[in-house]
């Protein structure tokens, strides 16, 4: 009796494959939507409101921890010296300008984006811009890395029992975040656009309410833990505190970077939204430095100085947990800058040929969907490496950053000088020269300083990542250079002097074969049958079939008595192949089964012989299958 299961079991695999396509069409479309026309590129460009907070979502969550970070250095030194806390603030918010006027600069002379690695490899040279991109490609999946890592670690805060799912979760996010950036730039603009500014909301009220009581003279300083004094206070240890608290300056590259995104005119509104995007960072960044010195907060090992800022500011109300929040959702929302970023960089590298032609393509969406999903394996394996601390990553994070930084700076320095008519060229030539010294310095000690807690491993994978790059763009010089006519005369000759053979595979005589041997005689006149004799009762069947059917063509019988099947054949190829002008082309025969279950009851010599096939430089191989009715 045949059931309905038999029925679909028996359907032959044609239908199966169309079924399981049309299924992932279906799980695919209602996961990242509607595959979009290439004419739609243009109307999923970002408006500057939704662009703020694409772009921006790294450099501003950077608010909710570079301000411990300084405050984490200097109370090792003890509680007076927290002081120093603004003077540092003030500092990296000079150097922050720096930046932003000199990224507003590149952005105008290169449009089409680009960064810092357009910009070095145009004015530098290769090496400066393969050193940039390598930089930037390990600091964006870093980047992606440590504000996932430091959204669950806020989580888990809440929920301790959540602790040991860490990992869990953080690779969970990630793989959310990726599925929403594949569903393409528009919807993924709006979708995290509204956390976004809701977290700059919340901490502006935070900042303002704070203030109004610092000016009204309501401050109740926040009670602190006791504090052991580790390290002694020295210029070094305020130039760590410095470093540390650059970690507000990640991200601000990626505006730049990100300009063919932009709605026309996009170098316009690029520049506008870096320039909203630093008033955002500097108000919170020195609003929060400020406050925290004002509440006298000491930085603890179990809360973070922005909840002990809001509890100051607010005590245990609902504004308390809303700040707990959406610091906690902008962490999340900080890896999207790298979503928004990496795949970016990595078309303008595949374009120049330094990654595989796979990251030059837009997605259904739109997107760079290889670059998206190459994010967020390589994250999600950092998440899975470093056990999701926060603690292990953050020594990796910001080398790359400040060395494109400095390579960026430096890049529009020798542009300005070779560019003589350019309006205001020397303020520029200064400003850029400035920024590049002191983000260089900056890099210095960021390095030094976090050397061994682990920052040697990124030192060490840049080379690397440049000697990476470097072999991919040589693999396609010499792949251009072998596959080039130019060296050939045109029109081509008409009479080929090389000669061709076509060798029909036959295990045994079937209508299988029978169709392999009709479909090698329509395209040679040269064509031979092989078989490979491994037992002699096969041999004496194939010699009498072939006698009474006749195929017309030669049988040549090699003989294997160890039964090796490709080994033989290889052989064979070898000794035809020592006619320098031969080239051969190996029929395979193959049947196709009606039922999927029926390719395991099958040996695979077809699969094996073609993989043995491709390898040689004067052989080819050809499949004719057999399609077997139920």
């Amino acid at each position: 009796m045949k059931t309905g299961f038999n029925k679909i079991y028996k359907q032959p695999p044609k239908y199966l494959f169309i079924l399981g396509d049309l299924m992932l069409k279906r799980l695919r479309k209602f996961i990242i939507g509607e595959r979009l026309p290439s004419w739609e590129f243009k109307h999923q460009k970002l408006s500057k409101t939704l662009a703020l907070a694409v772009f921006s979502s790294d450099s501003l969550s950077s608010v909710a921890y570079a301000t411990e970070e300084i405050l984490l250095v200097l109370v090792t030194a003890g509680v007076a010296f927290l002081s120093y806390s603004l003077p540092i603030a003030l500092a990296i918010l000079i150097l922050l300008w720096i930046l932003i006027v000199s990224y507003r600069q590149t952005i105008e002379a290169y449009p089409n984006g680009g960064g810092a690695y357009i910009v070095a490899k145009e004015n530098l040279g290769k090496y400066p811009g393969l050193v940039a991109a390598a930089a930037l490609l390990l600091d964006y999946v870093l980047t992606a890395a440590v504000s996932v890592a430091a959204g669950v670690a806020a989580v888990t805060s809440a929920f301790p029992e959540l602790l040991p799912y860490k990992v869990a979760i953080g690779v969970f996010v990630l793989i959310l975040i990726s599925l929403l950036n594949l569903k393409g730039v528009k919807e993924s603009g709006v979708i995290f656009s509204i956390p976004t500014y809701l977290f700059i909301i919340t901490f502006f009220i935070m900042i303002g309410v704070g203030f109004y009581r610092y000016f009204t003279g309501q401050i109740v300083p926040v009670p602190s833990e006791g504090v052991t004094i580790v390290a002694g206070f020295s210029a070094f240890l305020l130039l760590r505190a410095f470093s540390s608290g650059c970690a507000a300056l990640t991200g601000i590259e990626a505006v730049s970077n990100g300009v063919p995104a932009f709605k026309e005119p996009a170098s316009k509104n690029a520049r506008t939204t870096l320039l909203a995007m630093a008033i955002i960072l500097s108000i919170l960044f020195f609003g929060i430095t400020f406050l925290a010195l004002q509440y006298h907060i000491t930085p603890a090992s179990e809360r973070t100085v922005v909840s002990m800022l809001a509890e100051g500011v607010f005590g245990k109300g609902a504004m308390f947990f809303i700040v707990q929040i959406f610091t906690m959702m902008i962490l999340f929302l900080a890896a999207n800058t790298s979503f928004a970023d990496f795949p970016r960089l990595c078309f303008f590298l595949a374009k120049d040929k330094y990654l595989p032609n796979q990251f030059k393509q837009l997605g259904d969406r739109l997107v760079f969907s290889n670059g998206i999903i190459f994010l967020g394996i390589a994250a999600s394996a950092l998440i899975i490496f470093f056990g999701g601390s926060v603690h292990h990553l953050i020594p990796l994070y910001a080398i790359g950053v400040f060395t494109s930084f400095t390579l960026s700076q430096a890049g529009m320095v020798r542009k300005n000088i070779k560019d003589k008519v350019v309006p205001g060229r020397k303020r520029a030539i200064v400003i850029n020269a400035v920024g590049s010294v002191v983000t260089f310095i900056a890099l210095i000690i960021i390095a030094v300083t976090k050397f061994a807690l682990g920052a040697w491993m990124i030192v060490i994978l840049l080379p690397i990542f440049v000697l990476l790059l470097n072999n991919i763009h040589n693999h396609y010089a010499k792949l251009a250079r072998q596959l080039s006519v130019e060296d050939l005369k045109a029109p081509l000759p008409k009479n080929v002097d090389d000669k061709h053979l076509m060798i029909v595979l036959v295990p045994s005589f079937h209508k299988g074969v029978i169709k392999s041997i009709r479909f090698a005689k329509a395209f040679c006149r040269n064509v031979k049958a092989v078989h490979i004799n491994m037992s002699g009762g096969e041999k004496k069947k194939l010699l009498e079939k072939w006698e009474k059917f006749e195929p017309g063509i030669e049988l040549v019988i090699l003989d294997s008595p160890y039964r090796i099947l490709v080994g033989t054949l290889m052989k064979y190829l070898d000794e035809l192949e020592k006619d320098p002008k031969l080239n051969v082309t190996v029929v395979v025969p193959e049947f196709v089964p009606v039922k999927f279950w029926h390719h395991l009851l099958h040996n695979q010599t077809g699969f094996a012989l073609r993989t043995a096939i491709y390898f040689r430089k004067r052989t080819s191989y050809i499949s004719v299958q057999y399609h077997l009715d139920e």
